[in-house]
C-alpha cells in the first residue's frame, strides 16, 4: 500500500463553508431544532480523529415530538396526489445532482470514503429518488369478478402509515434515499434515525427535501447518541406502523423483537458473509478486477462486500499473486486527497475489530501476502490486506470483515465451492466468475443469496430489488418491489353490478 503525503491531510478549502450549510439540530416539523435537554455530540472526521461539528442528540421526549409531528402531517400527505409526490421527489433528485460536490465532500468528511467513491454514491443514492418519483404514479390495484359471480373483488393499495428508518453509517446518502424515496412516494410519513457516526449527510438531505417541497412533518431526522432508548420509544408508540433497518443482524433481531409488540411491518437488511467464487475457467483478468471492486468498494465497509474469496485450486496461486499485486499498490490516505484510493475506517473500534480478525487468523497459521497492520497517524487507517492458508473455522471466515481484507480460500470442485459458499448463517450477496454457461445457470440457482453477481463485482441497482435471505434479512428495497414494502393491501367486496 502507498500512503499519501502529509500535505494531503489538510481539509479542503471548501470544507468549512460546506459544514456551515448543514443543519446541526434535530429536524422536526420542517426545520432544525435543539434537543429537548440541549444535548449534543461531536461528529468526528475519521481521517484525522478530530471533530467536524457538534449536532443535537435526540432524547426520548424528542421521539414523542417526532411521532406527533409525523402524525399531524400524515393525512394530508396521504391525500396528496401521487403525481405531486413524485414531482417533489424528482425535484429532490435534481437538487442532489446539482449539489453533487457538496454531498460527496460531506460524505468523505464524515465517513472517510474517497471522493471518487462519494461521487459514485451521489449518483447511486440520488437515483432512488428519481426511480421512486416514477413509481409513485404506478401504485396499482385490481378489479375482478368473483369466480362465483356473486360480486366484485376490488384490491387497493394504501400507505402503511408512519415509518421509522434506522440507517447505517457506511452509505449515509444511499441508505437514506433508498428508504425515504419509497416511503414518501407511497404516501407515508417517515422518521429517520441516522447512524451517530454519519448524521450530517442525512441532515443536508432533509434540508434539500424541504426545499424541494416536502411539507413539514412528512420527514423527521433524529440524530442521537441515545439510540437504544430513542428507537425503543419510537417502536413502542402505537402510531408507528413500520420499521426499516439496515445494519447488523444482532441489532436487527432486537428490533424484530420490539416490532412484534405492536406487530409492525418490517424491512430488515442485515449482515452478510458474501462468497466471491473464481472457477478455473474464469477470465482471470476480469475476476481480479471484480474482486478488487467487490472487496475494496467503500473501503470494504459494505454489506455486499466479498467476505470470502474462494478460488479453484488450479488457478489459486496465480489469482492470489495478481490480487496481491493490485492491493499492495493501493494508495491509502484521507478521502479528499486526489491520490487516495482507500480512506480510513469509520472509527477506531471498527479498525481494531478488523485488526483482531486478521491477528486471530495469523495466530492460527494464515499467511499475510500484503498489509495486515494498522497504519500510523491520527486517523483510523488499516492497510489493504491479502491473506490465505486460513484455518477452517477462523473468525475471519465466519464474521463479516467490513474492511479492506481479502481472505482467500481454495477449493477443488464446483460442489465444494457451493458447500463452502452456503455454509453460513447469512445470505445477502454472492459472486462468481465462470465462462461456462451451463455452470453459470447451475451455480446461480444453487447459491443461497438474495443477490447474485455473475462475472460482476458490483451489482447494486436502484431499479433492482435488494434484500437477503436467512439471517441477512427480510423484504426488498429498490426496484418495483421496494414501494410495496410501504403499502398495505385492502380487499373490498362489492355486490354484483346487476
Amino acid at each position: 500500500m502507498t500512503p499519501t503525503s502529509d500535505s494531503d491531510n489538510r481539509l479542503p478549502d471548501t470544507a468549512d463553508a460546506l459544514l456551515a450549510q448543514v443543519p446541526t439540530g434535530l429536524w422536526i416539523g420542517g426545520g432544525p431544532c435543539a434537543a429537548s435537554d440541549g444535548a449534543v455530540f461531536d461528529v468526528l472526521n475519521p481521517a484525522t480523529g478530530i471533530p467536524l461539528v457538534s449536532v443535537a442528540s435526540a432524547s426520548v421526549d424528542d421521539a414523542v415530538r417526532a411521532v406527533d409531528s409525523a402524525a399531524a402531517a400524515a393525512a394530508e400527505w396521504e391525500a396528496t396526489a401521487p403525481r405531486t409526490r413524485g414531482e417533489i421527489l424528482r425535484a429532490a433528485f435534481e437538487s442532489i445532482i446539482a449539489r453533487r460536490d457538496d454531498f460527496a465532500l460531506l460524505m468523505t468528511l464524515e465517513m472517510g470514503k474517497t471522493l471518487a467513491e462519494s461521487q459514485g454514491e451521489v449518483t447511486y443514492g440520488a437515483e432512488f429518488f428519481r426511480w421512486f418519483s416514477e413509481e409513485a404514479a404506478r401504485i396499482n390495484g385490481r378489479v375482478t369478478t368473483a369466480p362465483a359471480g356473486n360480486g366484485q373483488i376490488v384490491v387497493t393499495k394504501e400507505p402503511v402509515g408512519i415509518c421509522l428508518a434506522v440507517t447505517p453509517w457506511n452509505f449515509p446518502l444511499a441508505m437514506a434515499t433508498r428508504k425515504i424515496g419509497p416511503a414518501l412516494a407511497a404516501g407515508c410519513t417517515m422518521i429517520v434515525k441516522p447512524a451517530e457516526d454519519t448524521p450530517l449527510t442525512t441532515m443536508l438531505l432533509a434540508k434539500v427535501l424541504s426545499e424541494a417541497g416536502v411539507p413539514p412533518g412528512v420527514l423527521t431526522v433524529l440524530p442521537t447518541l441515545r439510540a437504544p432508548e430513542v428507537v425503543a420509544a419510537l417502536m413502542a408508540d402505537e402510531r408507528l406502523r413500520k420499521v426499516s433497518f439496515t445494519g447488523s443482524t444482532q441489532v436487527g433481531k432486537i428490533l424484530l423483537g420490539q416490532a412484534a409488540d405492536n406487530v409492525l411491518r418490517t424491512s430488515m437488511e442485515l449482515g452478510g458473509n458474501a462468497p466471491f467464487i473464481v472457477f478455473d475457467d474464469a477470465d482471470l483478468d476480469a475476476a481480479v478486477d471484480g474482486a478488487i471492486a467487490a472487496k475494496l468498494r467503500n473501503g470494504g465497509e459494505a454489506c455486499t462486500a466479498a467476505n470470502r474469496i474462494l478460488v479453484q485450486n488450479g488457478v489459486r496461486a496465480e489469482f492470489t499473486e495478481r490480487l496481491t499485486e493490485r492491493i499492495a499498490a493501493t494508495a491509502v490516505g484521507p478521502g479528499w486527497a486526489e491520490s487516495s484510493q482507500l480512506g480510513p475506517m469509520i472509527n477506531a473500534r471498527q479498525r481494531d475489530r478488523i485488526a483482531a480478525l486478521v491477528d486471530d487468523a495469523v495466530a492460527q497459521g494464515a499467511k499475510v501476502h500484503t498489509g495486515g497492520d494498522r497504519l500510523p497517524g491520527g486517523g483510523f487507517f488499516y492497510a489493504p490486506t491479502v491473506i490465505d492458508q486460513i484455518a477452517p473455522g477462523s473468525d475471519i471466515l465466519v464474521e463479516e470483515i467490513f474492511g479492506p481484507v481479502a481472505a482467500v480460500q481454495g477449493f477443488d470442485t464446483e460442489d465444494d465451492a457451493i458447500r463452502i459458499a452456503n455454509d453460513t448463517a447469512y445470505g445477502l450477496a454472492a459472486y462468481f466468475y465462470s465462462t461456462d454457461l451451463a455452470r453459470v445457470q447451475r451455480v446461480s440457482r444453487r447459491l443461497q443469496a438474495g443477490l447474485v453477481g455473475v462475472n460482476r463485482g458490483v451489482i447494486s441497482d436502484p431499479a433492482a430489488p435488494f434484500g437477503g435471505i436467512k439471517q441477512s434479512g427480510l423484504g426488498s428495497e429498490g426496484g418495483s418491489e421496494g414501494i410495496g414494502e410501504y403499502l398495505n393491501t385492502k380487499y373490498i367486496a362489492l355486490p354484483p353490478t346487476q
